[in-house]
């Protein structure tokens, strides 16, 4: 901890004795001369303090007539600052430079998912653009972050002049994790302010506008896809993108997320056992430009088991590499992964190599299910192109998303009757309610089949 203005002792002159020091620390050395001065009848103690951006400042407080009362002022002063109890107020700090301190210090460093701490930096930097970010910390109330909040809610015009849409609720969400936090953090540990003002915001919820005399039919969530549909999308990526097939029916068979297929390896296959063990999934971070090997979306591993189907599948798959292998020899690609420590996180990085580049030595072997012909890995990124290109160009398809092959999995599974509890087990979700509410009620068949149960009751009367 600097106290201010130091001298080491063989720099210092001679003739200062030792009564004239007045804090000692080690071959430190805090004098009178440096800290006390006189104006006219009263004492002034001043030292150097570490504001909240880093930056020394000097600081004076007027003490009394008594030059020992103002020397016991000023130990005071350095042992409170000392114990954390004296802090710079940072005046000038803005909310901006406040939520890169509390990246700096607290978001990067502590222990929440690469995943999470990448979307929150993208929050943000989405903040930084809002002029609430050039606002003094000191002078933000509850009001102007309610307001903020309000306008990427419902939407209106923002500070570019552009009238925008309000974000989805899962964006507002992490905008508003990421001012909760830093303000908690301005609070305490940096007493930068006494109090959070987030305490007090709510967060709105867009009404939904329905048009009662609309002629236009009521439109339902994702819509699981029919076994026709799907063997005519299987179809068209034969001709169009045959790399794309595997993870779409892994997915398709198996339930899995975009990351979580991609992530997949040999070894979390058992064929015998007809299981998948998902441990890891990947994604594409924006800012490193790099793909990046993570945990799963819950960060727990489980078991999902397939049937007989599937099972020919990635049989039929493995034969196929290993003849890509031997048909491209050296140019064939092998797979890798990088750990990179930054602060106290790791993350892995994807590489892949051909066979006449060097393999440098912190490079690790992986060997993936999902390969483009050349042994490379057909990426997350690559799968959305495709299922963009599928959603313009295949009749019937205009709204699909490679998640929605997910939907399909689970509404085959509970319109067949499979339990709830073993559906969400399978999916990974953190509760049945959300396997029920977010996929058993997307059904249109299901929810037909339950209304003419009454037609029974009724024939039976």
């Amino acid at each position: 901890m600097a106290y201010g203005l130091v001298h080491k002792m063989p720099t210092r002159k001679k003739h200062f004795s030792s009564s004239d020091c007045l804090i000692s620390k080690g071959d430190i050395r805090l004098w009178q001369k440096d800290l006390l001065e006189k104006k006219g009848k009263k004492w002034y103690y001043r030292f150097y303090v570490e504001d909240a951006s880093g930056k020394m400042v000097q600081k004076e407080y007027a003490g009394t007539e008594s030059k020992s009362e103002t020397e016991k002022l000023l130990r005071k002063a350095l042992e409170d600052y000392e114990d954390k109890k004296f802090v710079a107020k940072a005046d000038n700090l803005t909310v901006g430079e406040l939520l890169d301190m509390w990246a700096e210090e607290e978001l990067k460093t502590g222990t929440l998912s690469n995943g999470t701490v990448e979307n929150y930096l993208g929050a943000i930097r989405c903040i930084k653009k809002h002029p609430i970010a050039d606002r003094k910390l000191k002078t933000v109330t509850a009001e102007h972050l309610q307001a903020f909040l309000d306008l990427l809610t419902f939407g209106g015009e923002f500070p570019d002049g552009k009238v925008k849409k309000g974000y989805s609720k899962d964006y507002i969400h992490s905008f508003s994790a990421v001012l909760q936090q830093s303000f908690r953090f301005a609070v305490f540990p940096k007493q930068l302010i006494s109090f959070n003002p987030m305490q007090y915001i709510k967060l709105k919820k867009q009404a939904e506008e329905v048009d009662l005399f609309s002629d236009d039919e009521v439109e339902e969530g994702t819509q699981p896809i029919s076994h026709e549909d799907y063997e005519r999308l299987i179809q068209y990526l034969e001709k169009k993108n045959p790399p794309a097939i595997l993870p779409i029916q892994i997915a398709y068979y198996a339930g899995l997320r975009i990351g979580e297929t991609c992530g997949l390896t040999w070894q979390d296959i058992n064929l015998e056992e007809q299981c998948l063990t998902i441990k890891r999934s990947i994604r594409y971070d924006g800012m490193k430009h790099k793909n990046i090997i993570g945990p799963t979306k819950r960060k727990k591993v489980r078991i999902v088991d397939f049937g007989d189907t599937l099972t020919e599948i990635l049989k039929a798959a493995r034969k196929e590499q290993l003849k890509n292998r031997m048909q491209y020899g050296e140019l064939y690609h092998r797979n890798y992964y990088k750990e990179v420590h930054v602060k106290n996180r790791v993350y892995y990085e994807y590489y892949h190599l051909d066979g006449t580049q060097e393999v440098p030595t912190d490079y690790k072997e992986i060997s993936f299910v999902c390969l483009r012909p050349d042994g490379s890995l057909e990426l997350p990124s690559t799968l959305s192109i495709v299922c963009r290109s599928v959603a313009k160009k295949l009749e019937g398809f205009e709204d699909f998303h490679f998640h929605q092959l997910r939907h399909t999995y689970t509404s085959n599974l509970l319109s067949n009757g499979a339990a709830p509890k073993d559906v969400q087990e399978l999916l990974g979700h953190s509760d049945v309610s959300t396997t029920m509410n977010i996929y058993a009620h997307s059904t249109r068949k299901a929810k037909r089949d339950s209304a003419r149960l009454l037609d029974k009751v009724a024939s039976n009367a």
